[in-house]
């Protein structure tokens, strides 16, 4: 029976994959000596998941996916592959070539392996089970990361990122797409994790020393060298890359990726998570090991399917990989898998040698189905401890342009690499370069550039954002839209930006211009300037912004609840000076001066007593106002080093804004005297596997009379959309404010609930909730200043909503169903809001 299936499985290799061999592995079959593939089956025909596959004899290994699928690579010679699973009968399959990509593999049911072990559908037991007692043993004796038990640390670190198309076939090479463009297959290779075929397009190296201090908690990661070929301006993509895969620890609970929390195999949530099975004693880098397999108890949780070796002295984890399961709810990306290797320094700490991640986004989860491979290859080496240095030398400092970083010749290259680049990885500089100059290519890139930029670019200019260009309101009808920006380098020191818009129902035209320069690097020290004329919905944020080129969203909606016609015309000039003391605090003050008035008279009135002014009543509010705000955001991660940083992890860290204004009345024919006072929070939190919970305070008081112009209107929504901060049952302009608190309360648990229930389990959708409060109240003076017909309500008895919400739909599309919980008696009041939101999501 096993040399049936060899040979049929041989020879279906070989009738599949001859055009492979022929075109794009004849330089490539030495690489590898021994490469098996394919299916694992039980009797019935269904796949095996998460069976063993081994070279008997030897250390190297790996386990079939969620569909019995399986791949293992080695360099080294085998003539046999094993393969089992608890209730199975063991199998060894001989070898008589090198490459078997197409095994279909046949497992028997052991009856007394059943009888003999509790074993419940491929569970393992949690009682007299050896590996679960390593385990615990495991947790007795856990490790803490060496790195956090000493007072100063630096270590040299080598650090690979590349980025690979996968699953090249016959149907892509022969493709439009390609044409002119067919050399590059020739430079393909097969992956040793998940043995796809695949093309490099894009390689980046650096070397650097690492330097850190507990006692400050700062860390400089001082590069040496850096090259890279394949995309010119790709520091934005490398910093992606290594914030897509942040720092771990396998003896916590719960592994961070995507924003997503894993329960890790080691730590001891595992227990209840995962089946584990002891498999092996070897020796790993001259030390007695234990090996033992994991894989998921269920599936659609954020789980991973793998190995690790335990030393059997000190119990200390030696290595581990973990490859995400397939059923892992986790959008547009097929693969997660992660090496890490470990040197254990003595009964209590451990340092990390290696760390190797590689992730394939795709459209889906097919096995066939083309993707992108992100590899990240770390190697640590040369670690030295309790080195202190001057704390001048941990102060932020600037990785400004040095050209002698990018320009070390090979001979650097070799000497000091801690990982020798193969021959193919060698040639994938010399394939990228050629193909940087491919005409065809460029286009393609292009189109690339404006899709993910929403600019297109020119010599210097960038026309956009293109995303702007159309829109619609009740006061301006239609809206055209055409902007640009100075764009030479993403370190620009300075960029000017601008924008023009036509109405073809006020027939106006509405323009903004802005502009900001870099004057010190260091701290940065930037200057900035811009003017604004434009119509706004100024009641869709109660925390107000000075930007003279940002617009709401509620100011443009195709579909409105009810009628958005109470928009306001403003002109706004700015100019500020902002600095840096410590990375991501941040110190502002700016000063303005703005004319506002209703955009949509008849309908819509700002106006107000006004003794000065003709009849006694004011229609416009001409204010002149300065202010002072400090912006603090701890762990928020940024590139590029000039007047504009592109932020990396954007939603993952807390935001605190305090700000203070204030207004001068006479000051340029300014209208009024005034005080203002706000505070907005904002902070994720990861709960375990239980999802994302983000939390918001917003609170703010004006000292002083001020017209509806002036005031703190709590944020309402009229639009089919998710406006961040705002109340989806609440119509603009319905409470009125000259001091506020509001509380917003979103959890999104990823999937948790849905996974547990057949029939929505494979849909991947996540569940959401949330609750809003608001509480309000406006003064008696305020309230006598108001000539504008609006009754000034404030939410002193508070105001509150909640929602639920299915989220991932098609991937990209979130649904909430918002109900009113308040002041529910008033006319026109919304009890129910259906609002939608679009987006791109792990």
């Amino acid at each position: 029976m096993k040399n049936d299936v060899n040979n049929y499985a041989f020879a279906k290799a070989i009738s599949k994959q001859v055009l492979f061999i022929g075109i794009l592995f004849f330089t490539l079959i030495g690489i590898a000596q021994t490469k098996v593939g394919g299916v694992i089956y039980d009797e019935f025909g269904d796949g095996v998941p998460f069976a063993n596959v081994v070279f008997p004899g030897s250390s190297e290994g790996t386990i079939s996916n969620d569909n019995g699928r399986f791949y293992l690579q080695s360099e080294n010679t085998y003539q046999e592959v094993e393969f089992s699973f608890v209730g199975y009968k063991t199998q060894i399959l001989k070898l008589d070539v090198k490459i078997n990509l197409d095994l279909k593999i046949i497992l028997q049911t052991d009856t007394a392996e059943l009888d003999a072990v509790m074993v419940y559908a491929g569970k393992t037991s949690k009682k007299n089970n050896p590996a679960i007692d390593i385990l615990r043993k495991v947790w007795e004796n856990r490790r803490k990361n060496g790195l956090s038990q000493f007072e100063q640390y630096q270590y040299d670190k080598y650090e690979k990122l590349e980025f690979d198309m996968n699953t090249i076939d016959s149907s892509m090479i022969k493709s439009k797409l390609f044409k002119g463009m067919e050399f590059v297959f020739n430079y393909a290779d097969t992956s040793r994790i998940t043995g796809k075929t695949y093309l490099p397009i894009f390689i980046n190296e650096s070397l650097s020393t690492v330097y850190g201090d507990n006692e400050i908690n700062n860390e400089i990661d001082d590069v040496k060298a850096n090259k890279n070929s394949g995309f010119s301006n790709n520091q934005t993509l490398i910093a992606f890359v290594k914030d897509l895969y942040n720092d771990i620890d396998v003896y916590d609970r719960y592994l961070k990726f995507f924003d997503k929390s894993f329960t890790s195999p080691v730590g001891k949530s595992g227990i209840d998570t995962y089946n584990y099975v002891l498999r092996d004693t070897a020796i790993v880098d001259g030390v007695e090991a234990y090996n033992i397999v994991y894989y998921p108890r269920r599936k659609g949780e954020l789980t991973f399917k793998g190995d690790f070796w335990v030393a059997t002295d000190s119990y200390a984890i030696k290595e581990i990989n973990m490859q995400a399961t397939k059923s892992a709810n986790i959008n547009w990306v097929k693969e997660i898998y992660i090496e890490q290797e470990y040197d254990v320094l003595n009964d209590s700490l451990f340092l990390i040698t290696r760390d190797y991640f590689l992730s394939d986004f795709a459209l889906n989860k097919k096995e066939k189905s083309k993707g992108i491979y992100g590899k990240r290859t770390t190697l640590f080496d040369n670690y030295q401890f309790d080195i202190a240095k001057d704390p001048d030398f941990y102060r932020r400092r600037v990785n400004d342009y040095n050209p002698e970083i990018y320009d070390r010749d090979e001979a650097y290259w070799d000497k000091n690499r801690l990982e020798k680049l193969n021959k193919d990885e060698k040639q994938v500089y010399t394939m990228l370069d050629t193909l940087k100059k491919n005409k065809k290519f460029k286009r393609l890139y292009n189109i690339g550039t404006v899709l993910a930029s929403g600019y297109y670019e020119f010599d210097g200019f960038d026309f956009g954002p293109i995303f702007s260009t159309f829109g619609f309101n009740d006061v301006e009808g239609v809206r055209l839209r055409a902007g640009g920006r100075t764009f030479f380098t993403a370190n620009d020191p300075w960029r000017i930006e601008g924008y023009g818009a036509y109405g073809f129902t006020d027939q106006k035209f509405k323009f903004g211009i802005g502009g900001k320069y870099l004057l010190d690097k260091q701290s940065r020290l930037i200057v900035s300037a811009g003017y604004r004329d434009d119509v706004e919905q100024l009641a869709a944020s109660l925390t107000r912004t000075n930007d003279v080129l940002g617009r709401s969203l509620a100011s443009s909606a195709l579909i409105s609840a009810g009628n958005n016609g109470r928009l306001s015309k403003i002109k706004l000039g700015v100019a500020a000076v902002s600095f840096e003391p410590l990375y991501n605090l941040e110190f502002r003050l700016g000063a303005s001066y703005r004319k506002i008035e209703t955009a949509n008279p008849g309908f819509f009135s700002l106006d107000y007593f006004d003794t000065d002014a003709p009849g006694g009543i004011g229609s416009e509010t001409n204010q002149a106002e300065v202010d002072f705000s400090i912006t603090y955001k701890p762990g928020r991660k940024t590139t590029n080093y000039g007047v504009d940083r592109t932020i990396i992890n954007d939603g993952a860290y807390p935001i605190l804004f305090l700000n203070y204004a204030r207004g001068f009345k006479d000051l340029f024919s300014s209208n009024f005297d005034y005080d203002k006072a706000q505070f907005y929070y904002s902070h994720p939190f990861q709960i375990g596997v239980f999802g994302r919970l983000t939390a918001r305070i917003e609170a703010g008081k004006t000292f002083g009379e001020v017209p509806l112009a002036l005031l703190d209107v709590i944020p309402g929504n009229q639009t089919y959309f998710n406006i961040p901060g705002s109340f989806n049952t609440m119509n603009f302009y319905e409470f009125v404010t000259d001091e506020y608190l509001m509380v917003n309360l979103n959890h999104n648990f990823n999937g948790r609930l849905f996974s547990r229930i057949p029939g929505l389990r494979d849909l991947n959708l996540r569940e959401l909730v949330g609750v809003k409060a608001a509480y309000g109240r406006i003064s008696d003076e305020n309230i006598a200043l108001n000539a504008s017909g609006l009754n000034y309500l404030a939410p002193e008895d508070i105001f509150w909503e909640y929602s639920v919400g299915v989220g991932n739909i098609f991937k990209v599309l979130r649904l909430d169903v918002n109900f009113r919980g308040g002041y529910n008696y008033l006319p026109d009041a919304r009890q129910i809001a259906v609002t939608g939101s679009f987006g791109f999501y792990f």
